[in-house]
């Protein structure tokens, strides 16, 4: 709808972007910082490589709940949610870090990457848009295939989340197992 709207009407995105609370602003570029933030080579702790996934959990979990809460659909938009978080997480969890976990000093040395910034962009610009949208039109909370999408995607980026998190979580977990073993 939003996307339809700004194709058809350009000159919109003007309004839409004028009438955004200055808040939200403030909550992007605090985002912002943290995604640059892992543009770069860094080390980190076990509680702090958590704090990124627990945090855009609870960021996707509000952004549903926001969203959907009024739904009839919400049973079948948790659903959605939790088969799409399931599923990235299936996918990605399996997969090697590109980390070095240092047992002795429980940190991590991670190599910087762009993509956490980008997935925080992206559940920024779902929550924006999802607002935006709802803001213009209350009644997509009505439509099933538009509360299970937008579920669906909330879950997608927690699952990406927490499934590239679970990579970095075994390899601290490893040299502890190993030495249980020995």
């Amino acid at each position: 709808m939003l996307l339809q709207l700004v194709a058809n009407h350009p000159e919109a995105i003007f309004t839409i972007l004028r009438k955004t609370p200055v808040w939200v602003w403030g909550l992007l570029a605090g985002f912002l910082a943290l995604g640059i933030s892992q543009l770069r080579d860094r080390t980190a702790s076990v509680a702090r490589v958590s704090i990124l996934p627990v945090a855009m959990t609870i960021f996707s979990l509000s952004g549903a709940f926001s969203a959907l809460g009024g739904s009839p659909h919400l049973a079948s938009a948790i659903a959605a949610w939790l088969i799409a978080a399931a599923v990235a997480f299936a996918v990605l969890a399996p997969g090697r870090a590109d980390a070095q976990f240092d047992p002795v000093r429980r940190s991590f040395r991670l190599p910087g990457s762009v993509v956490p910034l980008l997935l925080i962009v992206g559940i920024f610009l779902v929550k924006y848009v999802v607002g935006v949208e709802l803001a213009m039109a209350p009644r997509l909370v009505q439509d099933t295939q538009y509360a299970l999408v937008v579920a669906a995607l909330y879950g997608a980026f927690t699952g990406v989340f927490v499934g590239r998190a679970s990579r970095l979580w075994r390899l601290a977990l490893r040299p502890a197992a190993a030495g249980i073993a020995a």
